[in-house]
């Protein structure tokens, strides 16, 4: 499937609208069927807080500013967005590509680390990187400092993708200024944050959640025991992709979180044909199973089943805490119908009644 010019301009208009995340925009597709007429129905849903929907000339702008710069822009259901990101559920719906975006059909490596990585750590990763680009494989990192920088510098030659928090045009840090343009030149740079946007500590965990979803594993070197880079491995777990680490030093705080998940069930690595052997032995990734919709949406009278959703919500938010729930673990207690408990969760959702998390986590929201 390929989108024209205009419905990719409202699926843009859709994504960057506030409190659209890629759950509530899956759900609103089900729903409305296209992404105009999800915009036409969103004054109608949210009714305790203003709508920050972007103008179609402000997208429009900023598509122009893509084409500008060579960078294009990449839907969730179209035929080049890459393979492995389409499998999240929910993928990314739309995300934003400068560089070769043929390495997306290559095979991905994640090499992700501490930022104040040590003289070794800096060197492995390089090592590590090199050879697994000789191999084949394209590596992943963030661009961050350290870790990331080396892998990527390191793997130039044989294709990288670099993930970034703010949009494809922002370079940070800036000491990686050269490194950007190279792989900007040889690589590929991908963002799912506006162009033009400077990135925000809020941004990083939707950028790690992409650096996992594009590749098949995950090899973490030097982390804290409270870092991003874990964060990026759990996402990994949750997406069905091997987590690897490299151990460390029981004596280095910056191996203490590589060497927690050995413990917890990471592979242990110390050489690329480590890595090698391990993505080679796994199965394709599969798409994991979302709570099953006994129902024809083509066929569902949503304007029917209005009041049926007004009287769901208060049953859902007394089951909601201010803790993450399992979505489908939430609809399931409740006992009712699916279509209707996740028409609700939309709602509830869109007017800031509920958080919820890329990976269908749920929780109430008591900063109202």
């Amino acid at each position: 499937m390929q989108l024209s010019w205009g419905e990719k301009r409202d699926w843009i208009r859709l994504y960057r609208t506030s409190t659209v995340g890629p759950v509530a925009f899956r759900d609103l597709l089900k729903r409305y069927k296209t992404a105009a007429a999800s915009l036409d129905a969103l004054p109608h849903i949210i009714t305790k807080k203003s709508i920050r929907i972007p103008s179609r000339e402000a997208v429009e702008a900023e598509m122009d500013a893509a084409d500008n710069i060579g960078a294009k822009f990449l839907m969730s259901c179209e035929a080049d967005y890459p393979d492995y990101l389409k499998m999240l559920t929910p993928p990314p719906p739309v995300i934003c590509c400068l560089g070769n975006t043929e390495l997306f059909n290559r095979p991905g490596a994640a090499i992700i680390g501490s930022r104040n990585a040590s003289a070794m750590g800096l060197r492995f990763a390089r090592q590590l990187a090199h050879e697994l680009a000789e191999m084949g494989y394209v590596i992943i990192s963030g661009l961050a400092r350290g870790i990331d920088a080396s892998a990527h510098s390191a793997a130039l030659s044989g294709g990288t993708i670099a993930v970034l928090g703010g949009g494809v045009d922002h370079i940070y840090p800036r000491q990686n200024h050269d490194l950007y343009h190279e792989i900007a030149q040889s690589g590929c740079i991908v963002s799912e944050s506006p162009i033009g946007y400077r990135a925000t500590a809020r941004d990083f965990p939707r950028r790690n959640r992409i650096i996992s979803g594009l590749s098949r594993g995950v090899i973490v070197i030097e982390a804290a025991e409270r870092s991003g880079t874990l964060i990026t491995a759990r996402y990994a777990l949750e997406q069905n992709r091997e987590v690897m680490a490299v151990p460390g030093s029981p004596l280095d705080p910056r191996a203490k979180g590589c060497n927690r998940l050995i413990q917890q069930g990471a592979a242990l690595i110390e050489t690329a044909q480590d890595v090698k052997d391990i993505l080679e032995q796994l199965p394709p990734p599969q798409l994991m199973e979302p709570i099953r919709n006994d129902y024809d949406g083509d066929h569902f009278d949503w304007q029917a089943a209005g009041q049926n959703i007004d009287a769901a919500k208060p049953l859902l938010l007394q089951l909601l805490s201010p803790i993450l729930s399992s979505r489908d673990e939430i609809i399931r207690q409740t006992g009712l119908p699916i279509q209707i408990a996740n028409a609700a969760l939309l709602e509830l959702e869109l007017n800031g009644d509920i958080i919820s998390e890329n990976d269908g986590r749920i929780a109430r929201n008591t900063n109202i």
